[in-house]
């Protein structure tokens, strides 16, 4: 079921009132919660909900063993076990046809013929973003920040519907208690909720799928056809394509949970003002970032030990961060690329220290500069990440290199301003977004209601005929 259908808007109706009428009353609340989300996520397949109960069971499980046993030793099987059936989950649903082909073309390359059953195994959407919540509440528990959760509450933490998709990650610590206390309507930020709601559906809906059929899919789809200016503009309209959809879903998820008075955490800050790599992942889907950092890289070592113990941290997160979004050499080779640029960009500012020099060169003109080439790079690894094989990623690139002179239908002065106008809105200061958000807030009802009908009429007129699913319900 997508956000934006009439579908949703029905159900999302039901849940809103049945959310407010059972409040009170917090078993109720719970089990209505847990039943709309089941309901949710079942719209798409049934069986889907048979896996989602299962790693609810392992969580549960684990979570309870980790915090009942008494030795450190046994701890950490329990947890490390409960960790094992949680990603052999994972493994099997979305990565056993990877493996499988990828090791039959390796037998055969060699003469030992067929080693491994192939089969084809359904991807279950949003498999990822559950599968690492129920990791983090069991490696939580066993690191003593978390204690185990009742049944129910670890049900619905796993399922919640806003964050159920695409996410944002939650951790236990921000959801949980959330959902143990009774909330007061009075207190809940309508006006930001439903402004959230609305950016989200334009990015998505308007700008995303805008840019999406005027440049990147024709490019993708047929490269050799296109010119240079037309790849570049490509490469540069799926960051906006992806950014547009991503952010889009989570404004509208955050909106949704407010409007039931569940507050859910940032997950994008101006991504495209970054100025480096590293910065980069502090602003793109920053609940996965802290995600791997937190369970990943600080575990694996993570900047205490040598430069090159470092560089080995950051490319083994970014590699299998890679993989997290999907199984294809594709998506390894784009963490890898992300992994490499921040490996130098490590040891750029280890050296300039050791020189006694800034770790970041400071200055507008370096600012700037810094900036435009780490959207340069971004935007390079956009190209691995969307295309459909290496190859195809290559000549995309290729176009970019070679076919100049060629004619460029496809970039019009349109696309060329949603293309760039939507990376250079990121340099809007946040304060001033809240800003206006808090004018709108202040406004009378009928005024509010009057600009949410007249952005949805400009939704509904400018955005496509049906809405095509989110990016990230693949991942």
């Amino acid at each position: 079921m997508l956000f934006p259908t009439f579908d949703f808007a029905i159900f999302f109706a039901v849940a809103f009132t049945v959310n407010w009428l059972t409040n009170p009353y917090r078993v109720a609340w719970k089990l209505s919660m847990l039943g709309l989300s089941y309901v949710f996520y079942g719209w798409v397949g049934w069986s889907y909900c048979l896996l989602l109960v299962g790693t609810t069971t392992i969580a549960l499980i684990g979570g309870a063993a980790v915090s009942a046993t008494g030795s450190e030793r046994a701890r950490r099987v329990a947890m490390g076990l409960s960790c094992a059936g949680l990603l052999g989950l994972l493994g099997w649903f979305k990565y056993y046809g990877f493996v499988s082909v990828n090791f039959d073309n390796f037998t055969h390359a060699v003469g030992l013929g067929r080693a491994i059953p192939l089969f084809q195994v359904a991807l279950p959407i949003a498999i990822s973003f559950y599968t690492f919540m129920a990791l983090s509440y069991v490696i939580d528990i066993y690191r003593r920040q978390l204690q185990p959760a009742r049944p129910l509450d670890l049900a619905l933490y796993l399922s919640f519907f806003p964050h159920l998709l695409a996410g944002p990650i939650v951790r236990g610590h921000e959801l949980l208690p959330q959902l143990r206390r009774r909330h007061d309507p009075r207190a809940v930020d309508y006006s930001r909720a439903l402004w959230l709601i609305m950016a989200g559906l334009f990015k998505k809906v308007v700008i995303s799928s805008y840019v999406s059929t005027a440049i990147v899919q024709p490019v993708f789809t047929a490269p050799a056809q296109h010119s240079a200016p037309e790849a570049i503009f490509a490469a540069w309209g799926y960051a906006v394509q992806i950014y547009c959809d991503f952010s889009g879903y989570t404004d509208i998820a955050i909106g949704l949970a407010l409007l039931l008075g569940i507050r859910f955490p940032i997950n994008f800050d101006a991504p495209y003002t970054a100025r480096n790599l590293q910065d980069f992942w502090r602003r793109w889907h920053i609940t996965l970032s802290r995600w791997l950092r937190d369970y990943l890289y600080i575990p694996l070592g993570g900047s205490s030990g040598s430069e090159a113990q470092t560089v080995r941290n950051v490319m083994i997160t970014m590699v299998l961060g890679g993989l997290w979004h999907g199984a294809a050499w594709t998506f390894v080779f784009w963490g890898a690329l992300h992994g490499l640029g921040q490996a130098v960009g490590h040891v750029r500012r280890k050296s300039r220290v050791r020189r006694g020099l800034p770790a970041v060169a400071e200055g507008p003109v370096r600012i700037w500069v810094q900036r435009f080439l780490t959207f340069q790079f971004v935007c390079l690894g956009w190209v691995f990440f969307n295309a459909s094989g290496l190859s195809d990623a290559f000549a995309v690139l290729g176009r970019a290199l070679t076919a100049w002179g060629s004619p460029s239908p496809l970039v019009t002065p349109l696309l060329a301003l949603v293309v760039v106008g939507t990376v250079v809105a990121q340099l809007v200061p946040g304060v001033r977004v809240e800003r206006l958000q808090a004018v709108f807030s202040r406004q009378r009802s009928v005024v509010q209601v009057g600009v949410l009908a007249a952005l949805l009429l400009g939704i509904t007129t400018f955005g496509p005929v049906g809405v095509a699913p989110f990016i990230y319900y693949r991942f």
